[in-house]
């Protein structure tokens, strides 16, 4: 399955967590445990392999080994996956790679989550080809993570609970902290990559992949986050 161990750094920024996992981990743990639930309805029940794409500390494992498949995580930071090797169970392997140069064969997982990694990585798209050419035709690929039109580099919160959206909107790329970014969060002191809309789902068609179901799960009036479920063709 193993195809190589190439790892091209420029494109996953995951060794920006080396020095903060276990801050990350703490700060992590609430807004996982909100969106698991939405992340096990679009996967759905199933057997086979389940790539873990940017695992990070391993928060999710749990809640894809219960879902009944067999799990691989991987990540670019050897500080989050030793925190993920905690939440191991059995033979569960771990990888450290590059999410757009992946060290496996064709067609070798039966689906392939994707949680939170669209903010992490220099080419969204790169990484969603390699996610469909691991993934067997007819398999299923899960994506969570930043609403690209109200959560990102651009959004100002405001106390009613209404956002205000800057004109950095159409900035694809990388965004220095901007004065209204919550002081001390995971963004602020990590950095974010914004991906536009239409970046985001462009990255889908060109990776062959369908999306049959887009879920904005939030109990707020606007939503945080925007998830969909994906099959490749």
């Amino acid at each position: 399955m193993v195809k190589g161990s190439a790892m091209a750094s420029s494109q996953i920024q995951g060794d920006r967590y080396d020095g903060a996992a276990e801050w990350y981990d703490e700060r992590n743990a609430a807004p996982a445990d909100a969106n698991r639930d939405t992340l096990k309805d679009l996967l759905g029940p199933g057997g086979g392999l389940c790539l873990d794409l940017g695992c990070g500390t391993g928060q999710n494992l749990p809640a894809l080994r219960g879902r009944g498949r067999r799990v691989i995580g991987l990540d670019f930071s050897v500080d989050q996956l030793g925190l993920a090797r905690q939440r191991t169970v059995g033979g569960e392997a771990l990888v450290q790679a590059d999410a757009a140069v992946l060290p496996f064969a064709d067609a070798v997982f039966d689906s392939v989550v994707a949680v939170w990694l669209s903010t992490d990585v220099d080419d969204f798209a790169a990484v969603l080809g390699e996610a469909s050419r691991v993934l067997r035709p007819g398999g299923v690929l899960v994506h969570l993570g930043a609403h690209p039109c109200f959560c990102g580099p651009h959004t100002e919160g405001r106390a009613d609970g209404g956002r205000i959206i800057h004109p950095t909107y159409r900035g694809a790329g990388w965004h220095p902290p901007a004065p209204w970014w919550r002081e001390g969060g995971i963004r602020h002191r990590i950095g974010m990559r914004h991906l536009p809309l239409a970046e985001l789902f462009n990255a889908f068609i060109g990776a062959r992949l369908t999306i049959t179901r887009v879920v904005e799960p939030s109990e707020e009036p606007i939503p945080w986050t925007l998830a969909l479920r994906a099959e490749k063709r």
